[in-house]
């Protein structure tokens, strides 16, 4: 397995409030997106990322069985550690982040995630989303109130539902599946899924090329559009 990576802070953010995780030897795969006043999105995302590595360790003696447990409970103390962290400054308060986690095994792909930032999976020339965007407006376009059109120009499309560390506890999605030579695994943060549509994704791939040569054109067309936040981009390519 390989990865290629994007981590751009755009041109209208001075920071970057992104935070993402690459460690091959785990098969650790993250991104987080922070936010909150000041740099307590940056703080955010760095801690939820940090508690990841600090705890990758330890997968090297969990059997392939608890990978999802131990998912679970790392997701889980990132949002203690987060929110403890902004009781503790007046310019942390109400800090968050989204993260979406991901690690392979064998052939077991365990997948974190709260927030609105993605993970989509390129098999046999088809995109599929496996995340959920925790968003105020994707829960009433889940609920019929709202159309997935009008949901794209929302001006509160970006306020989200749920996110670590901006309560004492917050539900995660955790869930696996089965992975087969030849996927493609791409993690993002909204910076890049907000200017760059799923279709524009899959039609670049099915075109010849390497994935770095996907992700640069991609990455270009990002920043032709005005780069208006950071955007992080890994994408996992299980090679056959």
């Amino acid at each position: 397995m390989r990865t290629v990576s994007i981590y751009e802070t755009g041109y209208v953010r001075k920071n970057n409030e992104d935070g993402y995780l690459i460690l091959p030897e785990a098969c650790l795969f993250a991104v987080a997106d922070g936010m909150g006043g000041h740099n307590a999105g940056e703080v955010a995302s760095g801690l939820a990322i940090e508690k990841l590595k600090t705890k990758a360790s330890r997968l090297k003696d969990i059997d392939t069985n608890d990978i999802q447990g131990w998912m679970l409970r790392s997701m889980e103390e990132a949002n203690k550690e987060i929110f403890a962290a902004s009781l503790c400054a007046e310019e942390m308060v109400g800090m968050g982040t989204t993260l979406t986690a991901l690690i392979i095994r064998g052939n077991k792909a365990v997948i974190g995630h709260v927030g609105d930032s993605r993970i989509y999976l390129w098999r046999d020339s088809n995109l599929s989303l496996l995340s959920e965007d925790h968003s105020m407006v994707n829960e009433l376009v889940r609920l019929g109130q709202l159309s997935e059109e009008k949901a794209k120009h929302h001006p509160h499309k970006n306020v989200l539902s749920r996110a670590l560390g901006v309560e004492r506890s917050t539900t995660i999605d955790c869930f696996q599946l089965e992975v087969q030579q030849g996927d493609v695994f791409l993690l993002c943060t909204d910076g890049f899924s907000n200017v760059i549509e799923d279709e524009e994704m899959a039609t670049e791939f099915s075109v010849s090329g390497t994935w770095d040569e996907h992700l640069e054109k991609l990455k270009n067309i990002v920043l032709e559009r005005g780069a208006p936040d950071n955007f992080t981009v890994i994408c996992c390519v299980l090679e056959r």
